[in-house]
């Protein structure tokens, strides 16, 4: 029994299990905000999602083609690179992944709100914009899929190798400097532009710690199992307000 739950976390936390385990967060996202905005001038989508496929953009190129076109790609150099393992896929792990990630999602929720509210005495719960509810759930994947795909995967990790340099190998010092950078810019980013939102202290600070517990899941866990945390609490702050 114990040697399978290692087994478990192990296997469900390398490249191929993450990648699957993502993809319907893709294809659901990308298929609901066509549908829930057919005729819309300006889609709207993640901010991070934005920022993607603005690059795709100026670079003359139908934005969500080529994202369609990069992840194929991907998958394909996933399967290819993890082909011995592909032989073993173990199909009932996705349904323990789920669970796990709904249970992370009330943990993280719990001690966000819990944490920000002993410290400021405050609600950290806000409104969400005046979408349909098609398009809010369709953003809450997404933001799931994008967020954790940036501030995770890519900045997180990017963060680590710099401070590996600088703390001369220390692997924990570099993980927790980079978790906790990563969860501050998480957080401040929320409030750039001409679409973020008003900055309060409140908000602020739950976005920060919502932040560095995905974070922490996503060294832990993998890209995967985060993702998935992130949408399923936003699903879930969607359906109870």
């Amino acid at each position: 029994m114990q040697n399978s739950i290692k087994t478990y976390f192990s296997d469900s936390k390398n490249l191929l299990y993450s990648f699957l385990f993502s993809l319907p967060l893709f294809l659901a996202y990308e298929i609901l905000i066509l549908i829930s905005q057919p005729n819309a001038e300006q889609i709207v989508r993640i901010s991070v999602d934005v920022w993607f496929k603005s690059i795709f953009s100026s670079l003359g190129v139908n934005a969500v083609s080529i994202s369609l076109l990069v992840v194929a790609l991907l998958g394909l150099f996933i399967l290819y690179k993890e082909r011995e393992q592909l032989r073993e896929l173990r199909f009932k792990y996705f349904p323990v992944m789920i669970a796990e990630s709904m249970i992370y999602a009330v943990i993280v929720a719990f001690i966000s709100q819990t944490l920000v509210s002993l410290l400021l005495n405050m609600d950290a719960t806000e409104s969400i914009a005046e979408l349909t509810g098609l398009q809010k759930f369709a953003l809450s994947l997404g933001a799931g899929l994008y967020e954790e795909l940036f501030f995770r995967v890519i900045l997180v990790s990017v963060l680590i190798l710099l401070f590996n340099r600088f703390f001369n190998n220390a692997k924990w010092a570099s993980i927790i400097a980079a978790v906790t950078l990563s969860a501050l810019l998480f957080s401040t980013v929320h409030y750039i532009g001409s679409m973020g939102d008003p900055f309060t202290l409140s908000s602020f600070l739950f976005r920060f710690i919502f932040g560095l517990i995905l974070n922490g899941i996503y060294v832990w866990r993998g890209f995967g199992v985060a993702a998935w945390t992130h949408a399923l609490y936003d699903v879930w702050v969607l359906l109870i307000l």
